[in-house]
């Protein structure tokens, strides 16, 4: 994946005040946390931050103060109606360093003729990864799965340098057999009783 660079300012104000001001200067407000490091609390342009973060695991090169800070995103925080990005914590990462998180699960093909449902158990895996290296999605193959067919967490090819750092016996997909409504018994009326 490759590096998204955006500046940065330092944020020297705290409190809903300056947050508020920051944002309706179309900036976000973010915190930078890791390596034993003090925080370090930054101000992000909105729009190119909004952008940036529309691909999941995102790297971005954050260039504070002239210098350049490599750093994922920990945990975005949204405004409820408008869903435009309110805070945005992010966690210092190094060249090579692992750092574990969340990837989406995406299938591939098509299931055994029948009118099978397909049901996603889980969205995301948890993987350990290079921070460089951080797989935007991994793929299921689901061609030709029957009802009562599942997918464990175990088998879902990895790229190569990730592990799983989910449970291995979690499933991951599980195809159902289509349910039949079942007719009214004779003699029983439908809607109200007698």
């Amino acid at each position: 994946m490759a590096e998204i660079k955006i500046a940065a300012e330092v944020r020297n104000e705290f409190g809903k005040g300056a947050a508020r001001q920051t944002r309706r200067a179309n900036k976000v407000p973010g915190v930078i946390y890791g390596h034993g490091a003090e925080p370090v609390h930054v101000t992000l342009p909105g729009h190119e931050l909004m952008m940036a973060l529309k691909t999941s695991n995102a790297l971005l090169s954050l260039d504070v103060d002239g210098k350049s800070e490599l750093v994922i995103p920990k945990a975005i925080q949204r405004h409820p109606i408008k869903r435009n990005i309110t805070h945005v914590d992010l966690l210092a990462v190094k060249r090579g360093e692992k750092v574990t998180v969340e990837v989406a699960v995406h299938t591939e093909g098509e299931l055994a003729p029948g009118g099978n449902l397909l049901e996603n158990v889980l969205n995301t895996l948890s993987v350990e990864t290079e921070a460089t290296h951080i797989p935007e999605s991994v793929t299921v193959s689901i061609a030709g799965l029957e009802a009562g067919a599942s997918i464990h967490a175990k088998d879902v090819p990895l790229p190569e340098g990730t592990t799983l750092a989910t449970d291995p016996e979690a499933i991951v997909i599980q195809v159902l057999a289509p349910q039949a409504e079942e007719a009214p018994a004779e003699g029983e009326s439908e809607g109200a009783e007698a």
